[in-house]
Protein backbone atom coordinates (compact mmCIF):
# COMPACT_ATOMS: atom_id res chain seq x y z
CA UNK A 1 0.00 0.00 0.00
CA UNK A 2 1.52 3.25 -1.16
CA UNK A 3 2.32 5.94 1.77
CA UNK A 4 2.55 2.77 4.55
CA UNK A 5 5.49 2.60 6.37
CA UNK A 6 6.64 -0.71 7.41
CA UNK A 7 6.85 0.43 11.39
CA UNK A 8 3.44 0.60 11.16
CA UNK A 9 3.04 -3.03 10.97
CA UNK A 10 4.16 -2.99 14.55
CA UNK A 11 1.03 -1.60 15.54
CA UNK A 12 -1.04 -5.17 13.92
CA UNK A 13 -2.31 -6.94 17.22
CA UNK A 14 -1.91 -9.92 15.96
CA UNK A 15 1.19 -9.71 15.10
CA UNK A 16 1.84 -9.43 18.59
CA UNK A 17 -0.33 -12.17 20.13
CA UNK A 18 0.80 -14.85 17.69
CA UNK A 19 4.49 -14.24 18.03
CA UNK A 20 3.99 -13.59 21.37
CA UNK A 21 1.98 -16.86 21.75
CA UNK A 22 4.09 -19.08 20.09
CA UNK A 23 7.22 -17.76 22.08
CA UNK A 24 6.08 -17.77 25.52
CA UNK A 25 4.98 -21.26 25.09
CA UNK A 26 8.23 -22.77 23.69
CA UNK A 27 9.80 -20.90 26.66
CA UNK A 28 7.99 -22.41 29.17
CA UNK A 29 8.30 -25.82 27.62
CA UNK A 30 11.54 -25.86 27.51
CA UNK A 31 11.79 -24.57 30.88
CA UNK A 32 9.53 -26.91 32.61
CA UNK A 33 10.96 -30.32 30.33
CA UNK A 34 14.67 -29.11 31.36
CA UNK A 35 14.33 -28.01 34.67
CA UNK A 36 11.38 -30.41 35.64
CA UNK A 37 13.72 -33.56 34.63
CA UNK A 38 16.66 -32.47 36.91
CA UNK A 39 15.30 -30.27 39.84
CA UNK A 40 15.10 -33.37 42.41
CA UNK A 41 16.77 -36.63 40.36
CA UNK A 42 17.59 -37.77 44.34
CA UNK A 43 13.78 -37.43 45.28
CA UNK A 44 12.61 -39.28 41.79
CA UNK A 45 15.15 -42.38 42.09
CA UNK A 46 13.69 -45.47 41.70
CA UNK A 47 15.28 -48.60 40.88
CA UNK A 48 18.50 -47.47 40.32
CA UNK A 49 20.87 -50.99 39.06
CA UNK A 50 23.91 -51.37 41.63
CA UNK A 51 25.28 -55.21 42.07
CA UNK A 52 26.03 -56.79 44.81
CA UNK A 53 28.61 -59.29 45.44
CA UNK A 54 29.44 -61.87 48.23
CA UNK A 55 33.16 -63.07 47.41
CA UNK A 56 33.25 -63.94 51.27
CA UNK A 57 34.53 -67.25 52.05
CA UNK A 58 33.20 -67.98 55.65
CA UNK A 59 35.23 -68.82 58.56
CA UNK A 60 35.26 -71.36 61.55
CA UNK A 61 33.88 -69.22 64.69
CA UNK A 62 33.53 -71.20 68.55
CA UNK A 63 33.36 -74.33 65.90
CA UNK A 64 30.76 -73.06 63.49
CA UNK A 65 31.13 -72.11 59.82
CA UNK A 66 30.01 -68.32 60.05
CA UNK A 67 30.22 -66.26 56.53
CA UNK A 68 29.57 -62.85 57.54
CA UNK A 69 29.45 -61.37 53.71
CA UNK A 70 26.43 -63.65 53.07
CA UNK A 71 24.66 -61.61 56.58
CA UNK A 72 25.70 -58.24 55.08
CA UNK A 73 24.38 -58.87 51.61
CA UNK A 74 20.82 -60.51 53.20
CA UNK A 75 20.84 -57.53 55.12
CA UNK A 76 21.49 -54.79 52.18
CA UNK A 77 18.92 -56.24 50.42
CA UNK A 78 16.38 -56.81 53.06
CA UNK A 79 16.73 -53.13 54.15
CA UNK A 80 13.23 -51.17 54.68
CA UNK A 81 15.38 -47.97 54.45
CA UNK A 82 14.67 -46.80 50.85
CA UNK A 83 14.16 -49.73 49.35
CA UNK A 84 12.77 -48.62 46.42
CA UNK A 85 15.62 -46.36 45.49
CA UNK A 86 18.19 -48.89 44.53
CA UNK A 87 17.48 -52.61 42.82
CA UNK A 88 20.52 -54.44 44.31
CA UNK A 89 21.60 -57.19 41.80
CA UNK A 90 23.38 -60.10 43.64
CA UNK A 91 25.51 -62.04 41.04
CA UNK A 92 28.86 -62.90 41.18
CA UNK A 93 32.33 -60.97 40.34
CA UNK A 94 32.72 -62.02 36.96
CA UNK A 95 28.60 -61.18 35.95
CA UNK A 96 29.25 -57.87 37.53
CA UNK A 97 32.24 -57.03 35.41
CA UNK A 98 30.37 -57.94 32.55
CA UNK A 99 27.54 -56.01 33.38
CA UNK A 100 29.45 -52.87 34.45
CA UNK A 101 31.07 -53.12 31.12
CA UNK A 102 27.52 -53.13 28.91
CA UNK A 103 26.44 -49.77 31.32
CA UNK A 104 23.38 -52.13 32.61
CA UNK A 105 24.77 -51.33 36.08
CA UNK A 106 25.87 -47.84 37.90
CA UNK A 107 28.02 -49.43 39.87
CA UNK A 108 28.92 -52.26 42.53
CA UNK A 109 29.70 -53.49 46.21
CA UNK A 110 32.23 -56.11 46.72
CA UNK A 111 32.62 -58.11 49.49
CA UNK A 112 36.22 -59.46 49.49
CA UNK A 113 36.79 -63.64 49.68
CA UNK A 114 38.79 -62.79 53.48
CA UNK A 115 35.80 -60.69 54.88
CA UNK A 116 34.60 -62.91 57.54
CA UNK A 117 37.98 -64.41 58.31
CA UNK A 118 39.56 -60.97 59.00
CA UNK A 119 37.02 -59.80 60.94
CA UNK A 120 37.31 -62.28 63.28
CA UNK A 121 40.88 -61.55 63.44
CA UNK A 122 40.37 -58.18 64.71
CA UNK A 123 38.91 -59.46 68.14
CA UNK A 124 42.67 -61.12 68.60
CA UNK A 125 44.56 -57.91 67.09
CA UNK A 126 42.38 -55.19 68.32
CA UNK A 127 44.95 -53.94 70.93
CA UNK A 128 47.75 -53.78 68.42
CA UNK A 129 48.39 -50.51 66.93
CA UNK A 130 47.98 -51.19 62.78
CA UNK A 131 45.90 -54.40 62.62
CA UNK A 132 44.21 -54.98 59.10
CA UNK A 133 40.90 -54.21 58.70
CA UNK A 134 38.53 -56.12 57.09
CA UNK A 135 37.65 -54.30 53.23
CA UNK A 136 34.37 -53.22 51.80
CA UNK A 137 34.71 -52.14 47.87
CA UNK A 138 32.55 -49.92 46.43
CA UNK A 139 33.03 -49.85 42.38
CA UNK A 140 31.70 -46.40 40.27
CA UNK A 141 31.00 -46.85 36.92
CA UNK A 142 31.49 -43.36 34.87
CA UNK A 143 30.32 -44.96 31.56
CA UNK A 144 26.88 -45.35 32.13
CA UNK A 145 26.46 -41.36 33.18
CA UNK A 146 28.38 -39.44 36.22
CA UNK A 147 25.44 -38.29 38.28
CA UNK A 148 23.85 -41.90 37.93
CA UNK A 149 27.04 -43.30 39.17
CA UNK A 150 27.43 -40.79 41.92
CA UNK A 151 24.33 -42.03 43.26
CA UNK A 152 24.97 -45.58 42.77
CA UNK A 153 28.85 -44.57 44.85
CA UNK A 154 26.68 -42.75 47.82
CA UNK A 155 24.27 -45.77 48.42
CA UNK A 156 26.42 -48.09 47.88
CA UNK A 157 29.05 -46.59 50.16
CA UNK A 158 26.21 -45.39 52.84
CA UNK A 159 25.29 -49.66 52.90
CA UNK A 160 28.96 -50.48 53.42
CA UNK A 161 28.91 -48.03 56.26
CA UNK A 162 25.52 -49.39 57.90
CA UNK A 163 27.00 -53.07 57.32
CA UNK A 164 30.13 -52.25 59.11
CA UNK A 165 28.57 -50.71 61.76
CA UNK A 166 26.23 -54.24 62.18
CA UNK A 167 29.16 -55.93 62.05
CA UNK A 168 30.67 -54.47 64.66
CA UNK A 169 27.56 -54.30 67.09
CA UNK A 170 27.69 -58.57 66.81
CA UNK A 171 31.80 -58.68 67.35
CA UNK A 172 31.49 -56.35 70.12
CA UNK A 173 28.46 -58.68 71.68
CA UNK A 174 30.90 -61.49 71.06
CA UNK A 175 33.25 -60.31 73.09
CA UNK A 176 31.46 -59.54 76.11
CA UNK A 177 33.52 -58.50 78.97
CA UNK A 178 36.87 -58.45 77.57
CA UNK A 179 35.50 -55.51 74.92
CA UNK A 180 35.53 -52.80 78.22
CA UNK A 181 39.46 -54.20 78.70
CA UNK A 182 40.33 -52.85 75.29
CA UNK A 183 41.69 -49.43 74.80
CA UNK A 184 39.65 -46.60 73.55
CA UNK A 185 40.97 -46.65 70.03
CA UNK A 186 40.55 -50.50 69.52
CA UNK A 187 36.84 -50.61 71.09
CA UNK A 188 36.08 -47.53 67.96
CA UNK A 189 37.62 -49.70 65.42
CA UNK A 190 35.57 -52.63 66.66
CA UNK A 191 32.32 -50.89 66.74
CA UNK A 192 33.05 -49.71 62.63
CA UNK A 193 35.54 -52.60 61.67
CA UNK A 194 35.57 -52.01 57.89
CA UNK A 195 37.09 -50.05 55.93
CA UNK A 196 35.07 -48.54 52.89
CA UNK A 197 37.36 -48.02 49.37
CA UNK A 198 36.14 -46.65 46.14
CA UNK A 199 37.59 -47.68 42.96
CA UNK A 200 36.45 -47.19 39.50
CA UNK A 201 34.63 -50.38 37.99
CA UNK A 202 35.13 -50.17 34.54
CA UNK A 203 38.17 -47.30 33.72
CA UNK A 204 37.67 -44.91 30.77
CA UNK A 205 40.57 -43.72 28.46
CA UNK A 206 41.62 -40.18 29.27
CA UNK A 207 39.92 -38.68 26.43
CA UNK A 208 36.31 -39.84 27.19
CA UNK A 209 34.76 -36.51 28.88
CA UNK A 210 34.37 -38.30 32.40
CA UNK A 211 31.80 -40.75 30.76
CA UNK A 212 29.68 -38.05 28.42
CA UNK A 213 31.24 -37.96 25.09
CA UNK A 214 28.75 -40.22 24.09
CA UNK A 215 26.04 -37.92 24.84
CA UNK A 216 28.00 -35.18 23.20
CA UNK A 217 28.33 -36.54 20.57
CA UNK A 218 24.66 -38.33 19.84
CA UNK A 219 23.78 -34.64 20.41
CA UNK A 220 25.58 -32.98 17.82
CA UNK A 221 23.72 -35.63 15.49
CA UNK A 222 20.62 -35.31 16.46
CA UNK A 223 21.55 -31.56 15.82
CA UNK A 224 23.02 -31.61 12.10
CA UNK A 225 20.00 -34.02 11.23
CA UNK A 226 17.52 -31.37 12.81
CA UNK A 227 19.34 -28.22 11.49
CA UNK A 228 20.30 -29.33 7.81
CA UNK A 229 16.45 -30.61 7.33
CA UNK A 230 15.78 -27.19 8.15
CA UNK A 231 18.46 -25.87 5.26
CA UNK A 232 17.61 -28.36 2.62
CA UNK A 233 13.66 -27.87 3.07
CA UNK A 234 14.46 -24.08 2.09
CA UNK A 235 16.78 -24.62 -0.50
CA UNK A 236 14.92 -27.65 -2.09
CA UNK A 237 11.73 -24.78 -2.37
CA UNK A 238 14.19 -22.36 -3.37
CA UNK A 239 15.08 -25.10 -6.61
CA UNK A 240 11.66 -25.36 -7.14
CA UNK A 241 10.93 -21.93 -7.27
CA UNK A 242 8.79 -21.58 -4.18
CA UNK A 243 10.16 -19.11 -2.34
CA UNK A 244 12.91 -16.46 -2.53
CA UNK A 245 16.87 -17.30 -1.81
CA UNK A 246 18.70 -14.35 0.38
CA UNK A 247 22.29 -14.48 0.66
CA UNK A 248 23.47 -11.54 2.17
CA UNK A 249 22.10 -8.49 -0.12
CA UNK A 250 21.28 -10.31 -2.69
CA UNK A 251 18.02 -12.13 -3.90
CA UNK A 252 17.35 -14.66 -6.85
CA UNK A 253 14.15 -16.59 -7.64
CA UNK A 254 13.85 -19.62 -9.95
CA UNK A 255 10.73 -20.22 -11.90
CA UNK A 256 8.65 -21.78 -10.55
CA UNK A 257 8.94 -26.04 -11.01
CA UNK A 258 5.56 -26.97 -9.91
CA UNK A 259 5.89 -30.55 -7.80
CA UNK A 260 3.31 -32.15 -5.29
CA UNK A 261 3.67 -32.41 -1.85
CA UNK A 262 5.11 -35.93 -1.83
CA UNK A 263 7.42 -35.50 -4.09
CA UNK A 264 9.25 -32.20 -2.44
CA UNK A 265 9.46 -34.18 0.29
CA UNK A 266 10.93 -37.37 -1.48
CA UNK A 267 13.57 -35.04 -3.33
CA UNK A 268 14.61 -33.32 -0.05
CA UNK A 269 14.71 -36.94 2.00
CA UNK A 270 17.02 -38.27 -1.18
CA UNK A 271 19.32 -34.76 -0.72
CA UNK A 272 19.44 -35.50 3.44
CA UNK A 273 20.34 -39.05 2.49
CA UNK A 274 23.27 -38.41 0.22
CA UNK A 275 24.73 -35.35 2.46
CA UNK A 276 24.02 -37.40 5.48
CA UNK A 277 27.72 -39.28 4.58
CA UNK A 278 29.22 -35.80 4.08
CA UNK A 279 27.90 -34.68 7.61
CA UNK A 280 28.78 -37.85 9.44
CA UNK A 281 32.28 -38.06 7.81
CA UNK A 282 32.64 -34.42 9.10
CA UNK A 283 31.30 -35.03 12.78
CA UNK A 284 33.86 -38.17 13.38
CA UNK A 285 36.88 -36.72 11.82
CA UNK A 286 36.18 -33.10 14.12
CA UNK A 287 35.70 -34.94 17.12
CA UNK A 288 38.53 -38.44 16.56
CA UNK A 289 40.70 -36.38 14.36
CA UNK A 290 40.93 -33.04 15.45
CA UNK A 291 39.62 -32.73 19.09
CA UNK A 292 41.42 -36.46 20.16
CA UNK A 293 38.27 -38.34 21.35
CA UNK A 294 39.08 -41.53 22.17
CA UNK A 295 36.85 -44.07 19.74
CA UNK A 296 37.61 -47.39 18.75
CA UNK A 297 35.21 -49.29 16.23
CA UNK A 298 35.79 -46.24 13.77
CA UNK A 299 33.81 -48.18 10.91
CA UNK A 300 30.89 -48.95 13.22
CA UNK A 301 30.95 -45.04 14.25
CA UNK A 302 30.97 -43.69 11.11
CA UNK A 303 28.40 -46.05 9.53
CA UNK A 304 26.60 -45.58 12.57
CA UNK A 305 27.24 -41.71 12.62
CA UNK A 306 25.59 -41.41 9.11
CA UNK A 307 22.19 -43.71 9.63
CA UNK A 308 21.74 -41.02 13.00
CA UNK A 309 21.65 -37.68 11.18
CA UNK A 310 19.84 -39.36 8.18
CA UNK A 311 17.33 -40.45 10.10
CA UNK A 312 16.74 -37.54 12.03
CA UNK A 313 16.88 -35.73 9.09
CA UNK A 314 14.06 -37.18 7.52
CA UNK A 315 12.16 -36.85 10.67
CA UNK A 316 12.50 -33.52 10.75
CA UNK A 317 11.50 -32.63 6.93
CA UNK A 318 8.42 -34.78 7.46
CA UNK A 319 7.31 -32.68 10.39
CA UNK A 320 8.08 -29.64 7.85
CA UNK A 321 6.09 -31.20 5.09
CA UNK A 322 3.47 -31.70 7.57
CA UNK A 323 2.92 -29.16 9.49
CA UNK A 324 4.99 -26.07 7.51
CA UNK A 325 6.72 -23.59 9.00
CA UNK A 326 5.71 -24.79 12.63
CA UNK A 327 7.29 -27.95 11.50
CA UNK A 328 10.79 -26.86 12.87
CA UNK A 329 9.26 -25.86 16.45
CA UNK A 330 7.90 -29.06 16.66
CA UNK A 331 10.78 -30.37 15.37
CA UNK A 332 12.99 -28.46 18.07
CA UNK A 333 10.51 -29.88 20.77
CA UNK A 334 11.03 -33.42 19.96
CA UNK A 335 14.63 -33.29 19.19
CA UNK A 336 16.19 -31.09 21.69
CA UNK A 337 13.37 -30.13 24.64
CA UNK A 338 11.95 -33.50 25.53
CA UNK A 339 14.78 -35.96 24.38
CA UNK A 340 18.00 -33.68 25.85
CA UNK A 341 16.41 -34.45 29.87
CA UNK A 342 15.21 -37.74 28.94
CA UNK A 343 18.91 -39.43 27.44
CA UNK A 344 19.89 -40.35 30.81
CA UNK A 345 23.08 -39.04 30.03
CA UNK A 346 23.14 -36.28 32.63
CA UNK A 347 20.44 -37.56 34.72
CA UNK A 348 19.86 -41.23 34.85
CA UNK A 349 16.03 -42.31 33.71
CA UNK A 350 16.16 -44.36 36.55
CA UNK A 351 15.80 -40.37 38.95
CA UNK A 352 13.31 -39.06 36.22
CA UNK A 353 10.05 -38.36 37.02
CA UNK A 354 7.56 -41.10 35.78
CA UNK A 355 6.32 -38.58 32.59
CA UNK A 356 10.19 -38.65 31.51
CA UNK A 357 10.87 -42.36 32.05
CA UNK A 358 7.66 -42.47 29.82
CA UNK A 359 9.60 -39.88 26.92
CA UNK A 360 12.84 -41.71 27.51
CA UNK A 361 11.70 -45.23 25.93
CA UNK A 362 11.05 -44.19 22.17
CA UNK A 363 12.92 -40.24 22.22
CA UNK A 364 15.38 -40.29 19.27
CA UNK A 365 18.57 -39.12 21.32
CA UNK A 366 18.19 -41.54 24.17
CA UNK A 367 18.36 -44.33 21.77
CA UNK A 368 21.29 -43.05 19.85
CA UNK A 369 22.82 -41.98 22.92
CA UNK A 370 22.78 -45.54 24.32
CA UNK A 371 24.12 -46.84 20.60
CA UNK A 372 26.87 -44.74 20.61
CA UNK A 373 28.18 -45.16 24.11
CA UNK A 374 28.19 -48.37 23.43
CA UNK A 375 30.17 -48.21 20.49
CA UNK A 376 32.58 -45.91 22.56
CA UNK A 377 32.88 -47.67 25.67
CA UNK A 378 31.23 -51.18 25.84
CA UNK A 379 32.98 -53.03 22.79
CA UNK A 380 30.32 -52.16 20.57
CA UNK A 381 28.62 -55.21 21.99
CA UNK A 382 25.06 -55.39 20.85
CA UNK A 383 23.12 -55.61 24.47
CA UNK A 384 25.40 -52.28 26.04
CA UNK A 385 22.95 -50.54 23.92
CA UNK A 386 24.10 -50.96 20.13
CA UNK A 387 20.99 -53.52 18.91
CA UNK A 388 18.46 -51.51 20.68
CA UNK A 389 19.79 -48.30 19.12
CA UNK A 390 19.77 -50.00 15.14
CA UNK A 391 16.14 -50.87 15.96
CA UNK A 392 14.65 -47.72 17.48
CA UNK A 393 16.10 -45.92 13.95
CA UNK A 394 14.89 -47.94 11.97
CA UNK A 395 11.49 -48.02 13.71
CA UNK A 396 11.86 -43.91 14.00
CA UNK A 397 12.38 -44.18 9.89
CA UNK A 398 9.87 -45.91 9.18
CA UNK A 399 7.58 -43.81 11.36
CA UNK A 400 8.55 -40.75 9.81
CA UNK A 401 8.22 -42.12 6.18
CA UNK A 402 4.84 -43.22 7.31
CA UNK A 403 4.06 -40.03 8.84
CA UNK A 404 5.81 -37.23 6.46
CA UNK A 405 4.44 -39.54 2.97
CA UNK A 406 0.66 -40.37 4.15
CA UNK A 407 -0.28 -36.88 5.07
CA UNK A 408 1.57 -35.10 2.45
CA UNK A 409 -0.30 -38.05 0.22
CA UNK A 410 -3.47 -36.80 1.87
CA UNK A 411 -2.88 -32.92 0.94
CA UNK A 412 -2.35 -34.06 -2.85
CA UNK A 413 -4.85 -35.84 -3.21
CA UNK A 414 -7.50 -33.51 -1.54
CA UNK A 415 -5.99 -30.60 -4.10
CA UNK A 416 -4.22 -28.99 -1.28
CA UNK A 417 -1.06 -27.69 -3.70
CA UNK A 418 1.45 -25.17 -2.41
CA UNK A 419 0.68 -23.49 -5.65
CA UNK A 420 -2.82 -23.99 -7.19
CA UNK A 421 -2.91 -24.82 -10.57
CA UNK A 422 -5.41 -22.55 -12.95
CA UNK A 423 -8.08 -25.28 -12.88
CA UNK A 424 -7.60 -26.50 -9.40
CA UNK A 425 -10.61 -26.33 -7.45
CA UNK A 426 -10.98 -23.46 -5.28
CA UNK A 427 -9.58 -23.72 -1.52
CA UNK A 428 -10.68 -21.88 1.57
CA UNK A 429 -8.21 -19.56 2.16
CA UNK A 430 -7.32 -17.94 6.19
CA UNK A 431 -9.23 -14.77 6.55
CA UNK A 432 -6.19 -12.11 6.77
CA UNK A 433 -5.64 -10.15 10.11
Amino acid sequence: MDGFHPFRVLRTRSLWMTNGVIAGVLALLFAVLYLGANVDPAGHLRNLPVGLVNADEGAALDGKQVNLGEQTSRSITKSPAKGEEIDWKVMDEKEMKEELGKGKLFGALVVPDDFTSSTIALTDNAADNNPARPTLTVLTNQSAGSLGSNLAREAATRAAENASRQVGRELTAQMGAEYKTLPSAARLMLGDPAAVTVKDGHPLDAHSGLGLTAFYYALVLVVCGMLSANVISGQVDHALGYTHNEMGPFRTHRPLVRATRVQTLAISSTLMAGLSLVMGTLVMAGAVGLMGMDASHLPLLWLYSVCAIAVVGIGALSLLAVFGTPGMLVAALVFIAMAVPTAGATTPVEALPSFYRFLAQFEPLGQITGGVRSILYYGAQGDGGLARGWVMMAAGLALAALFGFGVTGWYDRRGLHRVPAADDPPVRAARPA
